[in-house]
């Protein structure tokens, strides 16, 4: 699990944190900051399914589900095999 959320973590800094002096951790609100908007959020959600070999539900996608990192390890957490 810890590993995932480093790997989901790394993604969001490289994809999304454009300000060097901002920090994030796995309780950071992403999407309630503006960090990440609704097309990044397709970009992640592909980025997941993708790395995960998983497929996350429109329905599930949402954005409570993507405002954190422990948040979206739990999402995808549900759909591994």
């Amino acid at each position: 699990m810890e590993e995932m959320k480093d790997i989901v973590l790394k993604y969001v800094i490289k994809e999304y944190i454009d300000e060097e002096d901002v920090e994030i951790n796995y309780e950071t609100p992403l999407i309630s900051s503006g960090y990440v908007d609704s097309f990044s959020m397709v970009s992640l959600l592909v980025f997941l399914e993708n790395k995960f070999k998983i497929k996350i539900p429109p329905s599930k996608a949402t954005p409570e589900a993507f405002d954190s990192v422990n948040n979206i390890v739990s999402l995808v957490s549900q759909y591994l095999k």
